[in-house]
């Protein structure tokens, strides 16, 4: 009886486990920074004060440049973007959409209103671009949100 019970409970763990991770997820910050690609977002994130925001309850939408994202803009506008933490808040909420809109609702959307306040427009008839940024990767779930990574830094108007 008791080797049949440690069957069961085995085959039971082996079930019920992925399901209580996949509720564990961590947030969109927590998520980035373990990816090891969103340095420069993180930094940015946190010069703008925004790190304690994207931590909370959300839910939130990021889309999220990388690292290579951000060594396309010329090392002094970085730098003087960063040191505004004005402009630089702007940047950062325009690129996150209230709400967590997965890859296959994003599809079906022309445009969407931005935490800045201004719209991104989408265009999913080749791949996926917001503002002519690639959707690099799409779906990245975090516990307060999801991340879609982007190949560019989007730039409000």
């Amino acid at each position: 009886m008791l080797k049949r019970t440690l069957v069961v409970d085995a085959a039971l763990a082996v079930v019920v486990a992925p399901a209580a991770r996949a509720g564990s997820h961590k947030d969109i910050v927590d998520t980035a920074v373990a990816a090891g690609s969103f340095k420069t977002l993180a930094t940015a994130l946190q010069a703008a004060g925004l790190v304690d925001t994207l931590k909370g309850a959300g839910p939130f939408t990021v889309f999220a440049p990388t690292d290579e994202a951000f060594a396309k803009i010329p090392k002094a506008d970085l730098d003087a973007l960063i040191a505004d933490k004005a402009k630089l808040t702007k940047v950062l909420t325009y690129h996150v959409v209230p709400g967590k809109v997965m890859a296959a609702d994003v599809t079906k959307l022309k445009e969407a209103k931005t935490v800045e306040g201004q719209m991104v427009r989408i265009d999913a008839s080749n791949g996926v671009k917001i503002n002519g940024a690639n959707v690099v990767k799409a779906d990245v779930e975090a516990s307060n949100g999801v991340i879609h990574v982007i190949d560019s830094v989007i730039l409000p108007e």
